[in-house]
C-alpha cells in the first residue's frame, strides 16, 4: 500500500484541478441491439448492472483519437496553450501501440514541451495517474499536467459471452492540473493498493503461441485472450474493499461524509455504487453515475463522469469529491479532492 496526505512543507507545491474534457465514439450500442447477438435483453442487463447502452470505437476512430479529443476539450476549458504543458500521463490498458499511445496524443495536441507516457492500472488507472502526475507538480519539477483516462475494451470482449460483453464500452476523459501554493492543495489525500494474488479474478492474459524459429528454438508470437472475469469475486472485492479504503481516507484527512458534495466511483455496476454509498451513509443524490449511458469504460469512467457533471453544472468550484477506482490487478485506490475549475 502507498498513501499520502496533503501535509506539505513550505517548499512543496499544492495541486489544483483546473479543467476537464471527454470524448466517446460515435457508435452507440443499446442493450436490445446486443440481444440480436446473444441471448439477453434490456431488462436482464439493466436489472443486473444498471447499464442501458455503451459506445464502441468504429472505423476512422482510435484510442489515441479519443484521448486527443478529451484532452483538447480540457485544454479549451482551461484556456491553456498546449505548449504550456509539462506532462501528459495517459492511463490505459488498451493502447493503439504497445510501446505507448501518450506520445501520439502529445504530438496531436502540439504539446511540444511535455513529456508523455502511458500508465497501466486498468480500471484504477485514472486515479493512479492523477496521483502520479500530482507528485511531479508537488515537488516543483513541473507546473502543468494533463491526466487522461482512456480505454477501448470492446476490442477485447468475447461478444458471444453474455455475462461479460454487456458490461464494457469505450471512451476517454481528461483533467488539467496546475501547481498551486501548498496551502491551497486541492488533493487532500489519497491511498493506492494492489493485491496481485487475486489478479486472476479479472485479467486479459497473453496466450502462449509457440512458433519454430530454428531447430531446437521456438519463440512466442504476441497474442492476447479476451477479457477473463470472475464476476462474483470482483463484486465481492469491490463492495468490501472500496468502502474500507474510503473510510480510512476520510478518517486520515479528517473529512466527514456529510462534508462531501459528491461520491464519484468507477462506473462498473450500479449495485456496487449503491452498496458503497449505503455503507458510507451517503445519500443517492450525491452519487454521480452515467453508467446507464456508457457502461464500464475502465480508466475513462471517472474523468468521463467528472467532465459531464462539470459541464452540466452539477459540480461547482469548491465542491469536495471522494473518488475511488477499482479493478484488474487487483488494484484499487481512493482520493479526496476539491474541484477548482477554470480561473
Amino acid at each position: 500500500m502507498f498513501s499520502s496526505l496533503a501535509e506539505t512543507p513550505n517548499n512543496i507545491c499544492g495541486v489544483s484541478l483546473i479543467a476537464s474534457g471527454s470524448s466517446t465514439p460515435h457508435q452507440r450500442l443499446t442493450n436490445d441491439q446486443i440481444g440480436m447477438r446473444v441471448e439477453t435483453d434490456d431488462s436482464w442487463i439493466r436489472s443486473r448492472t444498471g447499464i442501458g447502452a455503451r459506445h464502441v470505437v468504429g472505423s476512422h476512430e482510435s484510442l489515441s483519437g479519443l484521448g486527443y479529443a478529451a484532452s483538447a476539450n480540457a485544454l479549451a476549458m482551461a484556456g491553456w496553450d498546449p505548449e504550456s504543458l509539462d506532462l501528459i500521463v495517459l492511463a490505459t490498458s488498451t493502447p493503439d501501440d504497445l510501446f505507448g499511445s501518450a506520445p501520439k496524443v502529445q504530438a496531436q495536441l502540439g504539446a511540444i514541451n511535455a513529456v508523455a507516457f502511458d500508465l497501466t492500472a486498468a480500471c484504477s488507472g485514472f486515479l493512479f495517474a492523477l496521483v502520479t502526475a500530482a507528485q511531479y507538480l508537488r515537488v516543483g519539477a513541473m507546473k502543468r499536467a494533463l491526466v487522461i483516462g482512456a480505454d477501448q475494451l470492446t476490442s477485447w470482449v468475447d461478444w458471444d459471452d453474455r455475462r461479460s460483453c454487456v458490461l464494457f464500452g469505450d471512451g476517454a476523459g481528461a483533467v488539467a492540473l496546475e501547481a498551486s501554493h501548498f496551502k491551497n492543495d486541492d488533493i487532500l489525500g489519497f491511498q493506492l493498493k494492489t493485491d496481485g494474488s487475486r489478479g486472476e479474478s479479472l485479467n486479459l492474459p497473453s496466450v502462449p503461441n509457440l512458433n519454430p524459429l530454428i531447430d531446437g528454438i521456438s519463440y512466442q508470437k504476441g497474442c492476447f485472450s479476451t477479457i477473463q472475469m470472475n464476476g462474483q469475486e470482483v463484486y465481492k472485492f469491490a463492495v468490501r474493499e472500496v468502502p474500507l479504503i474510503l473510510e480510512k481516507l476520510l478518517l486520515k484527512t479528517s473529512v466527514k461524509t456529510e462534508q462531501l458534495d459528491w461520491l464519484l466511483l468507477h462506473q462498473a455496476n450500479k449495485r456496487i455504487l449503491d452498496s458503497v454509498a449505503e455503507r458510507l451513509s451517503i445519500p443517492s443524490h450525491k452519487v454521480l453515475s452515467n453508467l446507464s449511458d456508457y457502461g464500464n469504460t475502465s480508466a475513462a469512467t471517472i474523468p468521463l463522469m467528472l467532465d459531464e457533471a462539470v459541464r452540466d453544472g452539477r459540480i461547482k468550484s469548491g465542491n469536495l469529491i471522494a473518488s475511488s477506482g477499482f479493478g484488474a490487478g487487483l488494484s484499487w485506490g481512493a482520493s479526496i479532492f476539491r474541484w477548482k475549475g477554470p480561473v
